[in-house]
């Protein structure tokens, strides 16, 4: 079988996906469910959670609306393929091929699809930030010697997923609606039905 059957039941093939398929609730709920650092923080923190921090983060820097929304949707190709941890991953090339195929089509189902080499860098910037801090609160380990600049304090703590999930979505819609754009607001009504 070549798809998964997403939250809101759509059939989506990870390795050949199709743009109008891509749904951000699904993203969200998805995201909200998923642990950062493999599950080995002391409680539950979710890549939503991470996404949400890392828009605020860009939010205070004064950073655009399309790095704002990078940042919250900069991870989003792990809602259809998960995520494998660094160690293993850069044994695996094939991965990073299926992971920037799909993030870039995320990003242009979105809007973003052309950010500069400069937004991607405050993007790549600010998930390396979050994920020091992430770290130190999480696991009371800094992972480089020298701290990097934040510009606020982030939440940390367990939160319920749904929160989390309706928060992910809650900020895409008023990102999206500063971007005015129209694919995004364009949800497939008819979803596919899984097949063996």
């Amino acid at each position: 079988m070549d798809c998964i059957l997403t939250y809101s039941k759509i059939r989506f093939y990870p390795t050949k996906p199709v743009i109008t398929d891509i749904n951000i609730a699904d993203i969200a709920h998805a995201l909200s469910l998923m642990t950062r650092a493999n599950g080995h923080f002391e409680h539950f923190y979710s890549v939503a959670q991470h996404s949400i921090n890392c828009y605020k983060e860009a939010k205070s820097r004064g950073y655009s609306t399309r790095v704002q929304l990078g940042c919250l949707l900069h991870d989003a190709s792990e809602s259809y393929i998960s995520d494998i941890t660094r160690p293993v991953k850069k044994f695996l090339p094939e991965y990073f091929i299926i992971e920037e195929r799909l993030q870039k089509t995320i990003y242009q189902r979105f809007g973003i699809g052309d950010l500069s080499d400069e937004e991607r860098k405050q993007i790549n910037e600010i998930d390396d930030v979050l994920l020091y801090f992430e770290f130190k609160a999480l696991m009371l380990v800094e992972i480089c010697d020298i701290a990097p600049n934040k510009t606020m304090e982030h939440d940390f703590s367990q939160r319920d997923f749904k929160s989390v999930e309706q928060e992910f979505i809650n900020i895409f819609n008023e990102l999206i609606g500063k971007l005015r754009c129209p694919l995004a607001r364009k949800p497939r009504k008819k979803y596919g039905h899984l097949t063996t």
